[in-house]
Parts: structure tokens; C-alpha cells; sequence
């Protein structure tokens, strides 16, 4: 789940283009970004698992606060993310199936993840994205086998260093490969598996170190691919999701049309697991969000997979987003979306570090001081990380 949800289409384009500036320079960097990831995630499951509350629970704990942030944030994260998801998987079916028009693939995405949520339990849809994300490890990682990679110049990248002018760079492949919002909801998923208290700590560090060594295999594998597909022959491709269908070209010029179209399903895979990650998961966190602001019970079936509130944000997710597949994104929601999502992942490292250092969790679980150095570093990081896209979203907007 994690795996399937945190590498969408724009996580492999900001690798793809970090391999086809720099080359290998910047291996190291996915390395990095998957470390951060699995410290932050560990946090909230090891908080979820010692406390049997969910990340919402912790955060209301600290004040009403961070409900002020959360409501508004998860409410324009959703409007916007649903239209972007949509279109990044209507892309590629829209470059197999060049007659019918992009918003037909972009409406019909939604449509179908939301009735493959609406009627799946946590069990039936996690069968599901396990058959995406197969799709996706042979078509991204067969990409990867294809250019021949030189094992020597790949190791090479495994040595820090900063090129030139690659600093945006940097921070846009650490900081997104993974996810963002869907970090939070990985405590949700313990739950909706039946990991629900402490005997089940150990299985939780091993499957999430493990979602991120898949994640890894995947953002690395694109980085071979911009490095030696493109970076080596000179090669440019177009900026966005967009990159991906030409990248689909340049497969189809080298190793025939077969695997250009190939690709373009993994690419599908790819974004349409993202819907179906995001379409659950972050329903999951509204729904908890609305139930304890109603005074509901934790764990009430309002607030779970099914649930009322899961539902409304389900529908909130698919049906209001398609008038920006039509009429495109408004500079306001933009400037919104760009300034609350700056500021979610410094939100989860340094609430993490509050909870995980403090009452609200039970001493054996709390941060030692290694882990106290972790999640501070990981927090650093999201802070730096925050000013630079807030200064790309604000100058994005004005022009």
C-alpha cells in the first residue's frame, strides 16, 4: 500500500529529470529520501501501535491547533489532488487510445477507483494494488534492465555530492519519494489490517523498511533510466506527468513500439494506484478528522472503511474535482494547495517528535536519543524543504 501510494507519476518524472541533468550524481539523494521516509513512518506507526490511537488522536491531543491546520489542508488537498490524479492517469491511456479525448480517460479513472473503494473492504483493495504494483515493478524496473546500466557508474552515485545548479533538484527527489499525505495514513492501514497494538511493533518495522527498499527499487530504477536513456544521449524531456509519455517515446525509438506502449501501462499502474491509495487512505484520515470533531467514539464505523464520513470524503475526492479536468486549476486553490502542503510534512516530523517525546506515549515506546536525532534531522529537512516550495508555488502563480 505504502509502496503503490507514495510512487505516483510525479515522484518518477523528478527522478527521471535528476537522472537526465546530473546523471548518477544524485543516486545517493533516493537513498536519503527513502531513509527520511522511514524514519517519519515509523514514528507514526510505532505511535499508532504503543498508544492504539491514530495519528488524528495524537494531534488533537496537542491542541485544537492543529485541527485549524489539518481541516482546511485535507479539505483543498482533496479538490485538487483528485483532478491531478485523474489526469495523470488518463495521460497515458490517452497516448494508447489517441481517439477519445483526454477527460474521458481523466473522469472514467476516477469513477472507477471510486467504486472499487466504495465497494472494497481494506483486504479485497489491498489485493488490488498489489496486482498494480506488479505492473509497475516490470515495466519501470524492465526499463531500468533494458538501458544496461554500467554497475560502476552507479555506485558512483552513491557518493554525496551537490552538482551546479542541482539543489531544487535534491530537494524535490528526498523530499518526494514516498508520498506525503499517505505517510500519516499508514497508522490507518495497521488498523484496517488488524495490527492494532504493540506485539505487532517488530512486523511494523519490517514492512515499512520494506515499502521503502520496493520504493527505492523504483525511484532508482527511473534514475538509470534518465541517466543512461537520456543524460548520456543529450536527450530533453517534457516537463510534469507529460515526461513519462516521453520518455515512452524514447523507449519506442530504441527498443521498439512494443515496450513504448508497455511502459505507458506502467505508467497507468503507477498513477491509478496512487487514486486507489489516496481515494482509501486519506478517507480514512477525514473520517477520523469529522468523527472526533463530532464526538464519535475512536475506532466508530462512521469513521471507517465504508463508514459515512469515509464515504463523503470518497465523493468529495472524485465528483467536485472533474470541473478542474474541464476549466483547469484556479490560481487561489493553487496558491492554497501549494502554501497548507508546504507545511504537512514539517507538520508530521515535528508533531511526531512532540508526541513520541512526552505522555502521549507509553515510556517503552518513547524516541531514544537516536531516534531523537532521526526524526529532528527528518524535521530539519521538511522545513527547508517547505521554503522552496512555497517560494515555486507563490512565484508559479504571480508568473
Amino acid at each position: 500500500m505504502v509502496a503503490a501510494t507514495g510512487v505516483g507519476a510525479g515522484d518518477l518524472v523528478a527522478t527521471l529529470v535528476a537522472g537526465q541533468k546530473f546523471g548518477y550524481a544524485l543516486l545517493w539523494v533516493v537513498v536519503l529520501g527513502c531513509l527520511l521516509k522511514i524514519i517519519l513512518v515509523e514514528g507514526a506507526g510505532r505511535f499508532s501501535l504503543a498508544t492504539q490511537k491514530t495519528i488524528f488522536q495524537g494531534w488533537r491531543s496537542l491542541g485544537l491547533w492543529t485541527s485549524i491546520y489539518f481541516g482546511p489542508y485535507i479539505v483543498v488537498w482533496g479538490f485538487v489532488y483528485g483532478a491531478t490524479a485523474m489526469l495523470s492517469t488518463a495521460l497515458p491511456l490517452a497516448s494508447l487510445f489517441p481517439q477519445v479525448p483526454l477527460p474521458v480517460f481523466a473522469i472514467a479513472s476516477g469513477l472507477i477507483g471510486f467504486v472499487l473503494v466504495w465497494f472494497n473492504r481494506y483486504s479485497g483493495f489491498e489485493k488490488i494494488t498489489a496486482v498494480l504494483v506488479g505492473v509497475m515493478f516490470l515495466t519501470v524496473v524492465g526499463a531500468a534492465v533494458l538501458t544496461l546500466p554500467n554497475l560502476l557508474d552507479v555506485l558512483s552515485g552513491l557518493v554525496p555530492r551537490v552538482p551546479e545548479g542541482s539543489i531544487v533538484n535534491v530537494l524535490s527527489v528526498a523530499g518526494g519519494v514516498g508520498g506525503t499525505i499517505t505517510l500519516a495514513a499508514y497508522g490507518y492501514w495497521l488498523r484496517e489490517k488488524g495490527w492494532h497494538t504493540p506485539k505487532f511493533m517488530k512486523v511494523m518495522r519490517i514492512d515499512n523498511a520494506m515499502a521503502y527498499v520496493v520504493t527505492g527499487v523504483f525511484v532508482v530504477a527511473m534514475l538509470i533510466v534518465g541517466a543512461e536513456l537520456l543524460y548520456s544521449a543529450g536527450l530533453a524531456i517534457d516537463s510534469g506527468d507529460r515526461g513519462l509519455l516521453s520518455l515512452a517515446d524514447v523507449l519506442s525509438e530504441r527498443y521498439g513500439v512494443v515496450y513504448g506502449k508497455v511502459f505507458l501501462i506502467g505508467f497507468w499502474a503507477a498513477s491509478f494506484s496512487s487514486i486507489l491509495g489516496v481515494w482509501n487512505g486519506v478517507s480514512l484520515m477525514f473520517a477520523d478528522f469529522i468523527g472526533h470533531s463530532r464526538g464519535l467514539e475512536p475506532g466508530h464505523p462512521d469513521t471507517r472503511v465504508g463508514g459515512k464520513w469515509f464515504k463523503v470524503y470518497l465523493l468529495w475526492l472524485t465528483f467536485p474535482p472533474i470541473i478542474l479536468v474541464f476549466v483547469g486549476e484556479p490560481v487561489p486553490v493553487i496558491l492554497a494547495y501549494g502554501v497548507l502542503g508546504a507545511f504537512f510534512m514539517p507538520f508530521l516530523a515535528i508533531t511526531l517528535l512532540w508526541l513520541l517525546n512526552s505522555r502521549h506515549t507509553p515510556q517503552p515506546w518513547r524516541n531514544q536519543l537516536l531516534g531523537n536525532v532521526g526524526l529532528g534531522l527528518v524535521a530539519l529537512f521538511f522545513v527547508v524543504l517547505a521554503v522552496q516550495q512555497l517560494q515555486s508555488a507563490i512565484s508559479d502563480v504571480t508568473g
